[in-house]
Formats: structure tokens, sequence, C-alpha cells
């Protein structure tokens, strides 16, 4: 983001629920709460959303640039 990086904290069980999304996904959203602390931002993940289907669409959508 353009604050900086952040970290996307995996509890275990979440691991657990969904390891085919978050070791299979291209694309990926992630769903959590928002922890601060001074300068330091995590993300607790509750839910993980495979998105990469889309990419495919992206490319279909996508106009042909020629740069010469």
């Amino acid at each position: 983001d353009e604050h900086g990086p952040v970290q996307a904290i995996v509890w275990k069980s979440v691991r657990d629920r969904q390891r085919d999304v978050l070791l299979g996904a291209r694309l990926l959203v992630v769903h959590g709460v928002w922890q601060r602390e001074g300068e330091v931002r995590n993300l607790i993940v509750g839910r993980l959303e495979d998105l990469t289907p889309l990419l495919g669409r992206l490319a279909q959508n996508a106009p042909s640039r020629d740069f010469h």
C-alpha cells in the first residue's frame, strides 16, 4: 500500500482450513482485521479468496498496444 509493507498473519486454523487456496492462488484476496501499533501494521487473516480465474479475463479485456 502507499504507507509501506503490511504483514498478513495467517493463524494455523486458517492455514489448515484454506491450505489449497493459500498455496495455489495466483491472485489472492485477504479478508481480515487490521492491527496497528505505531508504525507496525498487521492484517490478521480471517478468510482467503482465490481470484486466479480473473487473471485470464484481464488478459482478454486488455487492448493490445503497439509501442513501435
